[in-house]
């Protein structure tokens, strides 16, 4: 677990790569194993390579995902309500990651 500073937080990228990158890796583990794989990682490549997780003290970790989501993924066909699903949960892997990282409640 990483000591966490949450003004720290708003250089995120300078201060906490590693953890960032520790989470959205074991996220996109956990869902691989849940989802098709090629699914999961065009969702990894093409949406949530653009996304920024935030921090509030109030709400704890958030990840903002680009405009357009769908829009975005282009390398595998899937419906609609598989890709909002695979991705609402996806999202909320990164954030309980995060969570888990950095000893912060949920």
């Amino acid at each position: 677990m990483t000591d966490f500073d949450p003004e720290q937080f708003e250089d995120k990228y300078a201060n906490y790569f590693p953890e960032l990158q520790k989470a959205y890796k074991q996220a996109f583990e956990v869902l691989n194993d849940e989802y098709d794989s090629e699914l999961v990682h065009a969702i990894d490549q093409q949406v949530l390579n653009e996304s920024e997780p935030f921090y509030d003290e109030g709400e704890g970790f958030r990840v903002e995902l680009p405009e357009n989501p769908r829009d975005r993924l282009t390398a595998v066909i899937v419906d609609d309500e598989k890709f909002e699903t695979v991705l609402s949960e996806f999202v909320a892997e990164i954030e309980s990651q995060l969570h888990r990282i950095f000893g912060v409640d949920e």
